[in-house]
């Protein structure tokens, strides 16, 4: 780890252009490829113009027609019958279709089956789509969606999470983690403690919406234009459906308006639809949902609600610890095993449980089913712990940082996880002590306390919180990812991979990669669309995995190429392979130089291929769930933020004063896009914990179902004064692309810090002797109640 200074020095060094050759975070710039220097998004230009074409901008193809679809009004119900004659009857109506039009599957369950492509005889969430329309507009086919006449049976619906486990209610069974004796541990312990949170899920709000157009081709196929985080998924579910060979299915993915999860496996119902209707009336459909129905039909981040008996030293060192993570899943199985699989893996977030029990349920509701969302359950596993540090901190009467500080993994031999996988390399204590003073929060945290002796209406509180977030898919088989690469004979470069463009930057991120291999500007890369029949099989753009696993694969094929080269060089001018050179968009062949694109020219005439696959698989993982033990994560990725707040006891009200943050991303890639998605993450972690609310009625209707009712951050919710820095010289010691590490998720969890600081400023109205309870979201209703609950125990 580097002094402060030169921490300082990251946090206000201005971003680099792809021609400065200096030093950026920590690690020198080489070659032309950019790989360490911060090179602006591929797209930038083309977003910020307006000329960015996405899946809805496409040309109106010849026949074009617009699908809709008619959705269940109840949570729960045996359907009785259908009527649809006013709906086919309708202006502009083409085609209507029902489950039993269905030539091929009608469950598109992306892991278990569960989720019927259209209602099967029942309808198990308010929305649920029944029946489909194809008509010549949008409107009109909106419009005739609401003719139908549709009779129920109705039946008892789950709504609670409480209900799902007395009914024990599950999508899939429970499953636990265990190591040691946890509850002798708790009972042998100096302190004991127990408690629950209410963890709020959260709507993925992406920009551009779900859309997806199908278009028959004239071998009895399909080419699919869609919004999805996993093209091969798509391709696989429309063959089913349709009852034809995936070789017949075309999916093309060139941009996403955002995606967060939200994309990864609820993109495919739209694309299926579209493909059905397609079918029938042997014409393009394109299926968008507005902003409601899309709010209403397609699942959010899983709500949880966790429990937890913990047992600890007068240090504050946990001794045992017995957690239960319960999933509020929807109707369905989606993701949700390996999603509360999750949550229990990030039960310990950084911190070293010794005996300790992690239980999981999947508890299943009558509402949508929900979905992978940035972090993937993670989060919601993450905050019980940060909790219990509060609560012993309070308990004790000492700061939670230092509670955090006592039980972190890397004392001693306390580097096993629950799930018996060594916590190698890690250097959170580390992060935590150069964050710690550069953040000056012990000087910051005596203020806070003058202040609030001072003041008896506006509270502050402060808090640092740190991140352990595992790297890897935890369904072994998707770490896996393939390119394709070529070399054209005037020098360009034409690259193809397996992961979508959300607005992350990966493109830029892997074209940066081919460019480094062959040494060459990285402007003479273009990297084209996620096609299915370019780079085939390819995992989903998810888990934090995208640059770690397509930028390996898009090395392997560029070195593939690159090899041959140096191989015909050597055969042509009789040199040996250590003479031969890539260098500053030149290839340096014993005494003779040549550009590029004059030597990729002399390769052609000379018959070398210049073209090539890659392919890579992440090593090192696997996981055997029947013991519960195993090393699912490739490597750890870790961080931490402090921050500072300001609330009003009287309303509730609170505003982010300051945060800084501290994240290791390995040796970075691209400096600019990965501090970009540090920003970004934790400010959509932080709208996760404070003002994104997600309301059902008590008929299991969704309330909060546009932007009017659903508040996402606004830039007056951005910290004040915001800081955030690249951890120097700290290469992954893992074998990754150029030692780098993932950038997606981690950073979302420094939100917590947030939500940590809100409980410190609530607390200190009882001088810290009283721990609030403070569910999630914590918005200004639920900090006042806060506020309130802590003084009538302050006068008890």
């Amino acid at each position: 780890m580097r002094s402060l200074i030169d921490v300082k020095k990251a946090q206000t060094q201005k971003i680099q252009t792809n021609t400065d050759k200096s030093v950026v975070n920590g690690q020198k710039n080489v070659g032309l490829g950019g790989v360490g220097r911060s090179k602006k998004h591929e797209s930038s230009d083309k977003q910020v113009a307006g000329e960015a074409i996405y899946v809805d901008d496409r040309p109106a193809l010849r026949g074009e027609l617009h699908a809709a679809v008619g959705q269940s009004t109840i949570a729960h119900g045996n359907i009785k019958s259908i009527d649809l004659s006013a709906v086919k009857a309708a202006e502009g109506v083409v085609a209507v279709i029902t489950v039993e039009d269905v030539p091929g599957h009608t469950d598109i369950g992306p892991v278990f089956p569960g989720d019927p492509v259209l209602a099967i005889g029942k309808v198990e969430f308010i929305g649920q789509p029944i029946f489909a329309v194809a008509a010549t507009s949008y409107d009109l086919a909106r419009k005739a969606a609401k003719l139908a006449k549709i009779e129920y049976q109705e039946l008892e619906a789950v709504l609670t999470v409480k209900d799902a486990l007395t009914k024990q209610s599950f999508v899939r069974p429970p499953f636990t983690m265990k190591r040691g004796d946890s509850a002798s541990a708790i009972a042998s312990a100096q302190h004991q403690l127990s408690g629950e949170i209410q963890v709020g899920g959260q709507e993925h709000m992406y920009l551009e919406g779900q859309v997806s157009t199908a278009e028959p081709t004239e071998d009895g196929g399909m080419s699919i234009y869609t919004s999805s985080q996993h093209p091969s998924e798509v391709q696989k579910l429309v063959a089913e459906v349709l009852d034809i060979p995936l070789n017949k299915v075309l999916v093309d993915m060139r941009r996403m308006g955002g995606g967060f999860g939200g994309k990864e496996t609820q993109a495919a119902p739209w694309a299926c639809i579209a493909a059905l209707l397609a079918n029938v009336t042997k014409r393009p459909v394109k299926f968008k949902l507005g902003r409601m129905d899309d709010m209403i039909m397609t699942g959010k981040r899983h709500p949880f609600e966790n429990n937890y008996t913990v047992g600890f030293d007068n240090e504050g060192q946990i001794k045992g610890i017995n957690i239960e993570v319960n999933g509020n899943c929807g109707y369905s199985p989606d993701l949700s095993d390996a999603i509360v699989d999750r949550a229990m893996f990030h039960s310990d977030n950084a911190y070293f449980l010794d005996q300790a029990t992690v239980t999981g349920n999947r508890c299943k509701l009558n509402t949508v089913s929900h979905t992978a969302y940035r972090g993937f359950g993670g989060p919601q596993g993450m905050m019980t712990i940060e909790m219990v540090m509060d609560e012993i901190a309070r308990h004790l009467g000492k700061d939670p940082l230092e509670i955090r500080k006592v039980n972190l993994y890397g004392h001693e031999d306390r580097n096993e996880t629950h799930y018996h996988q060594e916590v190698e390399h890690n250097n959170l204590p580390e992060i935590i002590a150069t964050l710690e003073q550069s953040s000056d929060y012990q000087a910051r945290r005596k203020a806070v306390t003058e202040f609030n002796e001072n003041n008896s209406i506006l509270k502050k509180g402060i808090a640092l919180t740190p991140v352990k977030f595992g790297i890897s898919f935890t369904v072994q088989h998707l770490n896996q990812a393939g390119a394709l690469v070529h070399i054209y004979t005037d020098g360009t470069i034409h690259l193809s991979h397996g992961g979508s463009e959300m607005g992350q930057g990966l493109n830029t991120k892997v074209a940066q990669i081919v460019a480094e291999e062959f040494q060459v500007d990285v402007d003479t890369v273009a990297c084209s669309a996620a096609r299915t029949d370019k780079v085939p099989n390819s995992s989903p753009t998810a888990a934090s995995s995208g640059t770690d696993l397509n930028g390996k694969a898009a090395e392997a094929a560029a070195k593939t190429i690159k090899q041959r080269l140096i191989d015909f060089a050597c055969e042509k001018y009789q040199v040996k392979a250590e003479q031969v050179k890539f260098e500053n968009n030149n290839i340096i062949v014993g005494e003779q130089t040549f550009s590029f694109a004059e030597f990729s020219q002399i390769a052609y005439m000379g018959r070398v291929s210049l073209s090539s696959t890659g392919f890579y698989k992440t090593p090192k993982i696997h996981f055997d769930r029947a013991t519960g033990k195993g090393r699912p994560f490739f490597y750890y990725a870790t961080g931490a933020s402090v921050s500072e707040v300001l609330i009003d006891t009287l309303t509730g009200e609170y505003k982010n004063l300051r945060t800084d943050i501290l994240q290791d991303v390995g040796h970075s890639i691209n400096p600019a896009i990965d501090i970009g998605q540090i920003e970004g993450a934790f400010i959509q972690g932080q709208g996760w914990l404070t003002t994104e609310e997600l309301v059902w009625n008590e008929q299991g209707r969704l309330l909060s179902n546009n932007p009017a009712t659903y508040k996402i951050p606004a830039i007056n919710d951005a910290p004040e004064d915001f800081r955030v820095a690249l951890v120097p010289d700290a290469p992954n010691r893992e074998h990754t692309i150029y030692n780098s590490k993932a950038v997606g998720e981690p950073p979302f969890m420094l939100g917590m810090s947030v939500w940590s600081a809100l409980k410190d400023a609530v607390a200190s109205v009882s001088n810290y002797k009283v721990s609030p309870q403070l569910d999630t979201p914590a918005t200004p209703e639920r900090v006042l109640w806060a506020v309130e609950s802590v003084k009538a125990q302050a006068q008890d």
